[in-house]
């Protein structure tokens, strides 16, 4: 379990909703887990009404199932939620490297190889947090560059169910064909190659089809039945 530090100015009902979910993501909260208030309230440091909320606000995003008078569980990974993720996050993503290619400024640029070179540090010694961490930060510099950061956190809720699932990936499959799409991606960016950069995209989020089954055959006991 991952002990994240309540952010300045950060109401109880945010870090409890941040802690939890950052900790169901990276699978420290197995699917099929019962969270018990008494202890994260514990844990947290918070009372049991911001964290009841915060189980509320992930039960409504499907990510948390509440059973009557047994209590909190952690969701089994549901495909047919992932696919809705990544409708929406295909639909948003293409469109916005699409306007990256054409606004990115130098620094915009820069930002985004630093990143990159970071990635590939962490390739060559392979640490599966810091790879997930910067590719997150990878894609939400795009959409930066692409004056849409506000678009990106609004997507945010949806794409937990595909964030799963990209944690089992690092972990299960260890593709390198990740770095190397993102360095395909920026160059594209780089080039002004609205074409390249919707095609690298599309291919880069297609991966999930390719690794699905490996990932199922792995941890069976993760997946929605």
């Amino acid at each position: 379990m991952i002990n994240y530090e309540k952010l300045p100015g950060e109401s109880a009902r945010d870090y409890a909703y941040r802690w939890l979910t950052q900790n169901i993501v990276k699978l420290e909260f197995k699917p099929g887990t019962m969270l018990s208030e008494n202890e994260l309230s514990r844990q947290l440091g918070v009372s049991r009404t911001p964290l009841r909320e915060a189980m509320i606000d992930l039960n409504h995003a499907q990510i948390v199932e509440t059973i009557p008078q047994r209590g909190n569980y952690v969701s089994y990974i549901d495909p047919d939620l992932i696919e809705e993720a990544r409708f929406i996050r295909r639909s948003l993503d293409l469109s916005v490297v699409e306007l990256a290619c054409q606004i990115a400024t130098p620094e915009d640029i820069i930002n985004l190889e630093a990143n990159l070179k970071l990635q590939e540090f962490y390739l060559d010694h392979f640490v599966a947090d810091k790879m997930m961490e910067l590719d997150d930060t990878f894609h939400r510099l795009i959409y930066v560059s692409a004056k849409k950061e506000r678009t990106y956190k609004m997507k945010a809720n949806m794409m937990i169910h595909f964030d799963r699932v990209r944690v089992l990936a690092l972990v299960t499959v260890k593709d390198s064909k990740i770095v190397s799409d993102h360095r395909q991606i920026l160059e594209a960016i780089r080039n002004r190659d609205v074409e390249q950069a919707r095609a690298v995209t599309s291919k880069h989020l297609d991966r999930y089809d390719m690794d699905k089954e490996q990932m199922i055959k792995a941890y069976p006991e993760y997946f929605k039945a």
